[in-house]
């Protein structure tokens, strides 16, 4: 599977009310979780599940999955809890988390910054491809959730975000 195709299936799953999605492929392994997965989540007879058509995938090695990242010991600001109207930037993709460009350069975002719909906030680098992140909700930066150059996963959260 390539990249790309990875990108635009996380696309299709996210429209959708799935929980969960498994694609496996001879040396290649994908598990895709939603806002609607839970540990709880019935399991659908054989007959029920939706089937998959996969396209040949030309892969050449198959490298581990980096470690989920914990939240960063080092955030800015003290923990907050997302009880408080607090919302979420998070990953939409899978790979290393940069506050900034380059590492002589800003960070996007910091802690009390205004952010819009549309305005990068950090990168992820996937498979050698620097993702710029834009925001989808506006509002204050109130925490940053990552250390900067930490592996991230699918769906984690990267910010706090007051809403404004």
């Amino acid at each position: 599977m390539t990249f790309k195709e990875i990108q635009e299936l996380i696309k299709l799953v996210n429209k959708t009310d799935l929980a969960e999605l498994k694609v496996k492929e001879e040396n290649f392994e994908l598990t895709l979780r939603t806002k609607h997965f839970s540990t709880k989540s019935a399991v659908l007879p054989a007959a029920a599940m939706p089937t998959v058509v996969q396209a040949p995938a030309v892969i050449e090695k198959s490298a581990p999955a980096p470690a989920p990242a914990a939240p960063a010991a080092a955030a800015e600001e003290k923990p907050v809890s997302t009880a408080d109207n607090l919302l979420e930037i998070r990953s939409p993709i899978v790979g290393t988390f940069y506050r900034s460009s380059a590492p002589d350069k800003p960070p996007y975002v910091k802690v009390g910054d205004s952010v819009e719909v549309g305005s990068v906030v950090c990168i992820v680098e996937a498979m050698k491809l620097f993702n710029e992140i834009e925001s989808e909700i506006s509002g204050k930066i109130v925490q940053v959730m990552v250390e900067d150059a930490s592996p991230v996963e699918y769906d984690q959260v990267l910010y706090l975000v007051e809403p404004a």
